[in-house]
């Protein structure tokens, strides 16, 4: 086994959960935990930190927002409760308005099923990063989310990194290279890489962990 190798499951081993799955989210190519993915995405991206928005979208999914009809159903003041749930307080009436807006556009474009929203995109990756940009409150950062976890499911994606994933790379001594870093893991578990990744980015402390376990 490589050096590269070496390191590349010693990111697995250390820092290798996905986002999906630290918010309970048991990810499938199916439209209720695509939708939920989209959800996270969202709250992650408003300036608050990881912990509150992932306990933020359990909060919404226990109380019944787990697909679009669902988050319709729920009234702006029951999303209000359960971002407060989670002390998710900075920003609830304003994300509780745009959660709405973003179910109600998901049904209306893609009928509740983001699968569409695939289709639409041609199954490309700059065509999806723009649909996903389409929605309220997710920008780039947003969309670049969305993907590296959607690779899970989303064969097609695959190799799927960002400018945060490569940064995460050099910090350990791995390519800054998307294909090359692709080589280094199972298809299956890239989603999980590149969320190992990310976290190593924003970690010296996690990178210096990671280079040590992989000696």
């Amino acid at each position: 086994m490589s050096t590269q190798q070496q390191r590349a499951r010693a990111v697995l081993r250390e820092a290798g959960h996905t986002l999906a799955e630290e918010a309970r989210i048991r990810l499938a190519d199916k439209p209720a935990p695509l939708w939920q993915l989209l959800v996270l995405v969202n709250l992650l991206s408003t300036r608050i930190s990881a912990d509150i928005a992932i306990a933020a979208a359990r909060e919404l999914n226990t109380a019944g927002g787990t697909t679009p009809h669902g988050m319709a159903g729920l009234t702006w003041q029951d999303r209000v409760d359960a971002l407060g749930r989670a002390h998710y307080v900075r920003y609830d009436e304003s994300t509780a308005t745009r959660l709405g807006d973003c179910a109600a556009q998901v049904t209306d474009e893609y009928r509740g099923d983001l699968r569409r929203l695939a289709n639409a995109a041609q199954h490309d990756r700059a065509r999806l990063e723009s649909r996903l940009q389409g929605f309220p409150g997710i920008g780039p950062t947003g969309a670049h989310m969305f993907c590296r976890e959607a690779q899970d499911v989303w064969s097609w994606l695959r190799p799927y990194t960002d400018t945060l994933a490569r940064r995460g790379a050099e910090a350990v001594g791995l390519p800054a290279d998307e294909q090359a870093l692709g080589r280094l893991v199972d298809g299956h578990d890239m989603a999980r890489f590149t969320a190992g990744l990310t976290r190593v980015a924003r970690d010296s402390g996690l990178a210096d962990t990671v280079r040590g376990a992989a000696r």
